[in-house]
């Protein structure tokens, strides 16, 4: 008898798992919002608008990663890319008490606190009691210089 391959009378294909993305360098929208997202939260806006980039690359109706690649664009200080972002975002979600604070938190960026407070007042009338909100809404009206207006 001779040994080596057999295949019997086996013939069911062979499950095969596709790679893990880490190896094929490849990355689901999910998970490149995952990593935009810790990388936001790092401070490493460029790597952030990179990651979220490619997740709304991959699923043009994310949501969450349009949000998150305006506000990275926001902290790279690329603002127009930030507006196109949040009107993507807008267009899916429309204007969530998220994508308004963190509008406000842009025009605050540029320096234009007439126009962030419309957005924080917009994003307040949504939910009167967020705290985020109502501080930065605070900030502005009484021009505390000590604390500082922050996205959702």
């Amino acid at each position: 008898m001779m040994s080596g391959c057999q295949t019997g009378g086996n013939t069911d294909p062979v499950q095969v798992a596709d790679p893990p993305a880490f190896e094929t360098g490849i990355l689901t929208s999910n998970e490149a919002n995952r990593l935009g997202r810790q990388q936001l939260a790092a401070g490493n806006y460029g790597m952030a608008e990179r990651h979220f980039r490619d997740a709304v690359e991959h699923n043009q109706d994310d949501g969450p990663s349009w949000i998150g690649l305006a506000a990275a664009y926001d902290n790279l200080g690329r603002f127009e890319l930030a507006d196109r972002a949040y009107g993507q975002a807008i267009r899916i979600q429309g204007e969530t008490l998220s994508i308004l604070n963190n509008r406000g938190y842009s025009l605050l960026l540029r320096g234009d606190k007439r126009r962030a407070l419309v957005q924080f007042d917009r994003a307040l009338a949504l939910d009167p009691t967020n705290p985020v909100i109502r501080n930065n809404v605070l900030l502005l009206r009484t021009g505390e210089r000590g604390n500082k207006a922050v996205p959702l």
